[in-house]
């Protein structure tokens, strides 16, 4: 993984530290309290938001809503007990 690429890994494990050791106002923790459901339609509304801003065709738009996106699809997959070391192995058998 790249310097760059190993904040992905970076914030995996902050939100799989704050669902072992829960800090209260945390937003992490609000979205394992709320359960999979809401945790879902997080990921289903920040894949809209990215979709509407590459449609306003707006690169700090885009940045933005990528990076929220990505974060709810990390919050998911702590939540299933998926890893980045998974995805990425499903990614490499994908080229």
């Amino acid at each position: 993984m790249s310097d760059k690429s190993k904040v992905l890994q970076d914030v995996y494990d902050v939100i799989v530290d704050r669902r072992a050791n829960p800090k209260e106002g945390s937003y992490t923790n609000y979205l394992f309290d709320k359960g999979i459901d809401k945790i879902c339609k997080k990921v289903g509304e920040e894949a809209a938001e990215v979709i509407i801003a590459a449609k306003n065709a707006s690169g700090d738009e885009i940045r933005y809503e990528v990076s929220d996106l990505l974060y709810h699809v990390m919050v998911l997959m702590v939540e299933q007990g998926v890893t980045w070391e998974q995805v990425f192995t499903e990614l490499e058998g994908r080229r």
